[in-house]
């Protein structure tokens, strides 16, 4: 298949290794190295997409990730489905199928283009309006509307299939850009010895270098000098090159975030590889050397297919080898474009006009251009476009100070623009580095670093090759002598640069009526300039306001192309200079990345970090079911033969109850608090008074937050003097953790206390039950294990089963219990022992079920389960757990608060359901009248519900309105099809004595 709009012999592209896939459904040929854009463009194919609002028929408009038209759906194979894809960013390769988007039934005819006839009746911001009535319509009507227009692509049906990776760099210096800039900045600090990486988002670096090949540097030809350069950079060994990776983000401390396209481009990857790899990039230097991005203009019709940026077209031509159509016709208020038209007319595109909205352009260029058979047209503007999928023609109109005149036609199937040239300060923007104002070039130029960083090129305000790579040669000689690397500031001579200037303009002028005009600014939101502004119209006064009123720079693109014709134009409505207008926030990612990227390796069972206990293997061995407890794996219950669940735990539960359960509590978070005011920093965080508790004893720990709610719960031992022993809930370690750093760094720092996070230092097994003494004392050396001598709440530093261990007598069962701490990797082994032990004194595993089970008989709460975040202790029944002598502690002026103190909150008390078979649900709701209207008054909440083995029947506990003042009474709990009756009860159900766990 003959592709029309091929230059043979132009371009970088393999013209001999021809590619095909398919848009759409028809098969469409390129060539090795072509984009999906490039390749459609060679085949006359202009009309690639819809916009979002209007579902006008779009085009490429620019060369690069900036793309703000060209999104298309990408298929690579089974599963391998991606929407929003850049056809000026995707390289192609057989058998990739490409589809058109935001259109029905077809891209030529689209049934949502009805759209753009009712435009005048879909203005900025219409949706804040209409939708507001009638109120009847928004459950039915607009959200449904809203919903299904939401989003341009169709998502993704399928799990993704592909692999992504991840890694940590670190570098010296990272160059971004791999431009005249870049590379001069790479080569200086790559010659002065340092560790260099180059990255560039394209698949061939060079930047501006491969759409101006005249040009010649130090006696070569550009794309000779670009070789010749490469090659020494990849000769040196400090220097690493780069491409197809995208900075995606600026960090603190000089970390960057890279996206790097490892497979995108192959139509058979390697086995294993990666399809992205994302980049966590540490350079004690960088240099941005990101250029600039070509302004589009704004006039009526700016949008049609075939109406592109300059920069564009050149960049097809030279480095794609191909035209953007036989007749372009120029229009700009920048000498750059002037280029355009020439390439462009030498390699055999007629070239009608060049319109140029100055009074006065360099003389050289306007002779060059009359030479080439080049109409000039200084003084003019456009003032319209015509053509259903492709332009057809340009109106241009004379001006003579604020008058225009009438307009005459020009026919083209291209029209290439210019409207100057926005310098690239994203990532230097994500550093919260401060902009300044340039009036004479019309852009925001950095100001105010944060961070060890040059801004090189055009990025700073620079144009042409030959001040590029001075200005690069310089930032890189910089990063290196701010390492402390000898380097040398390099020198080019540049021939046939490509200098000029411009003039910045808001909106070209204009003989049509505004009401009428479509003159779009952001082209995939369909955001005009009479949109900007009806928002000034409408009060906005700050950019970012207008931004949101209009949805301009709020399209995939981040407003690359949009953002400062939006602001010209906001600060011309509200007569304002643009600075007192504002600056929109840059924010990463710099291009949109996948999820996968971001991912990475966390996915299916990496998606979350599981950790594991020392005694996990052996759970798993014996048949353990696990459950997910906070980040740890935990094993919930341990059936033998064809036990479910309930038949597992009751089992278990007699075991605790009747023998002896051994349980691994490991996974409950551990501090260790040390310090001469260990004790006093303890009497400030916690409820409970802990200056007079003596060596070898432990309390039970209640800590709550600012707001006098429950945040944790735990046992604290006091080992020696000035060490404590604090433990915490499973999934409250790191939290806990934090909130003491935060109090002991901000709010006493003059206490001598050290935290450290002892979680994964300690293995614990717990032994509970009333042979817990029988099997522990002949395994214990030198510490008698008698109540009178070891009583309940005591804590002992010991050897047992000879290993050193903090032996805690404790128990969350009620039952008589011990809790052996011993260095994680001992725990396996303790484990072992404990379990061979037992075999005579009925040991059994139990797991978090069981627990669950065997507290809630004894009332005792799980935080974050029998606790909401707000629960204070007097709700929970913890009254006794608060220093009464206590001057302060976090959270104790908050429950003197009215509400905190007023009858009616709610309580946790016990529930003992009418029929003793019934199993509450957890959660559910809980009424005084079942027979009131519905909605129903809800005065609580089941927390947690159990079948009991040991008193054979259902318990709860319940958070209740004024729970405590209700026992006796009888609630009301709907459940699915039913309601059941349950009693209010005391939260105690076994042993409410507590003599069990003293014997």
């Amino acid at each position: 298949m003959t592709q029309p709009f091929r230059i043979p012999g132009r371009g970088r592209v393999d013209q001999s290794r021809p590619v095909q896939f398919t848009f759409d459904g028809r098969t469409v040929t390129g060539c090795l190295g072509d984009t999906v854009a490039s390749a459609l463009l060679a085949n006359g194919i202009h009309l690639m997409g819809r916009s979002f609002k209007y579902h006008r028929p779009r085009g490429v408009v620019s060369a690069g990730s900036e793309e703000p038209n060209a999104l298309v759906g990408t298929s690579r194979g089974p599963g391998r489905f991606e929407p929003n894809t850049r056809a000026t960013m995707q390289e192609i390769w057989d058998e990739l199928r490409v589809e058109s988007q935001n259109r029905w039934p077809g891209l030529a005819f689209d049934i949502g283009a009805i759209n753009d006839r009712f435009g005048r009746f879909l203005p900025a911001g219409f949706y804040y309006k209409t939708f507001m009535w009638p109120r009847s319509f928004w459950d039915k009507v607009y959200e449904p509307f809203i919903r299904a227009a939401a989003g341009l692509g169709r998502s993704p049906t399928e799990p993704d299939p592909d692999l992504y990776a991840s890694r940590n760099l670190h570098c010296e210096v990272l160059v971004v850009g791999a431009g005249p800039a870049g590379l001069a900045a790479a080569l200086a600090a790559g010659r002065s010895g340092a560790s260099v990486v180059l990255v560039d988002e394209q698949s061939a670096m060079g930047g501006t270098l491969l759409s101006e090949p005249d040009v010649r540097i130090d006696g070569q030809g550009a794309w000779d000098w670009l070789a010749a350069t490469l090659a020494e950079l990849r000769s040196l060994p400090s220097v690493r090159l780069m491409t197809r990776t995208t900075a995606i983000g600026y960090y603190h401390q000089n970390m960057v975030g890279l996206c790097q396209r490892v497979t995108d481009h192959l139509a058979s990857p390697p086995e294993g590889a990666p399809r992205e790899r994302l980049w966590r990039v540490r350079a004690g230097q960088v240099v941005l050397a990101q250029g600039a991005i070509e302004k589009p203009l704004v006039f009526d019709g700016n949008d049609r297919p075939g109406v592109m940026l300059a920069g564009a077209a050149q960049t097809f031509l030279h480095r794609f080898g191909v035209k953007v159509g036989d007749r372009a016709v120029v229009v700009t208020s920048h000498d750059s474009a002037w280029h355009t038209a020439f390439d462009l007319a030498r390699a055999g595109v007629r070239v009608p006009a060049i319109v140029d909205v100055r009074a006065q352009v360099p003389p050289d260029l306007a002779a060059r251009a009359r030479s080439l058979g080049i109409e000039v047209l200084a003084s003019h503007t456009v003032t319209g476009t015509t053509g259903r999928l492709r332009v057809a023609s340009v109106m241009v109109n004379p001006v003579r100070g604020d008058r225009v005149g009438p307009w005459r036609g020009i026919d083209c199937d291209a029209l290439l623009m210019c409207g100057g040239w926005t310098p690239s300060l994203h990532l230097f923007s994500h550093t919260k580095g401060s902009l300044a104002w340039d009036a004479q070039a019309g852009a925001f130029l950095p100001d105010r670093k944060t961070e060890d960083c040059e801004i090189a090129g055009a990025g700073r305000g620079l144009w042409g090759i030959a001040a590029a790579l001075e200005d690069g040669a310089k930032a890189g000689t910089a990063a290196a002598k701010a390492l402390g690397r000898v380097a040398g500031v390099g020198t080019f001579a540049v021939e046939d640069d490509r200098t000029g200037s411009g003039v910045v303009v808001k909106e070209l002028p204009t003989d049509r009526d505004a009401s009428l005009a479509k003159a779009f600014i952001d082209f995939q939101n369909d955001v005009t300039a009479k949109d900007i502004r009806l928002a000034v119209r409408e009060g906005m006064r700050s950019i970012e306001h207008v931004k949101r009123y209009t949805t301009n720079g709020m399209a995939t693109d981040q407003g690359k192309l949009s953002n400062i014709n939006g602001l010209m134009i906001a600060a011309d409505a509200l007569g304002k200079e643009a600075p007192q207008v504002g600056l929109t926030t840059f924010r990463p990612p710099y291009a949109p990345t996948t999820f996968g990227a971001l991912a990475g390796y966390h996915r299916g069972s990496h998606f979350e970090v599981t950790r594991k206990t020392p005694i996990d293997a052996w759970a798993e061995s014996r048949g353990a079911v696990f459950e997910p407890v906070a980040l740890w794996r935990r094993a919930r219950y341990f059936p033998q033969g064809a036990e479910d669940m309930r038949a597992a735990v009751a089992r278990e539960c007699r075991a605790v109850r009747t023998a002896v359960g051994l349980f691994d509590a490991s996974t409950l978070g551990k501090i260790e608090v040390m310090g001469p005011d260990a004790a006093t920093f303890l009497e400030r965080m916690y409820t409970n008074p802990w200056a007079k508790l003596q060596p070898g004893r432990c309390r039970y720990g209640l800590l709550l937050g600012e707001d006098g709610f429950i945040r944790d719960d735990g046992v604290i031992g006091r080992l020696t003097a000035d060490k404590f022993h604090v433990t915490t809930t499973t999934g409250g370690a790191a939290r806990v953790l934090n909130m003491m750093e935060d109090y002991l760094q901000t709010e006493w720092p003059d206490l001598d206390v050290w935290l450290t996070s002892t979680t994964e230092a300690w293995a614990v097994a717990a032994v509970q039950g009333p042979n817990a003494r029988k099997l522990l004392e002949p395994l214990v050396e030198g510490l008698d294990l008698s109540d009178a001598a070891f009583p309940h709440m005591a804590v002992a530093e010991c050897t047992v089963a000879g290993f050193p261990a903090r032996l805690f007598r404790v128990s969350f069962t009620g039952e008589l219990g011990f809790e052996i701490n011993v260095p994680a990797r001992h725990g396996l082994a303790l484990w072992e022992k404990l379990w061979q032990a037992g075999q005579s004194h009925g040991i059994t595993a139990y797991g978090t079920e069981t627990m669950h089970v065997l507290r809630a008989e004894k009332g005792f709460i799980l935080v974050g389960q029998d606790t909401d975040g707000t629960v204070t202790p007097g709700d929970a029944g913890l009254d006794w757990a608060i220093g009464k002598q206590k001057k302060d502690f976090v959270g104790k002026r908050s429950l003197q608060r009215p509400d905190i103190v007023a009858k009616g909150r709610k309580q946790l008390v016990g529930l003992l359901t009418e029929d003793p078979r019934e199993v509450l649900e957890e959660g559910a709701q809980i009424v005084a009248d079942p027979h009131q209207p519905v909605p129903m008054t809800m005065i609580g909440h089941v927390t947690s519900s159990y079948w009991s083995e040991a008193l054979g029947r259902s318990i709860a506990m319940a958070l209740v309105e004024g729970g405590r003042d209700r026992e006796g009474q009888t609630l009301h709990i709907p459940m699915p099809g039913r309601t059941l009756r349950a009693k209010v009860t005391g939260t105690a159900f076994v042993d409410p004595e507590g003599q069990r766990l003293k014997v």
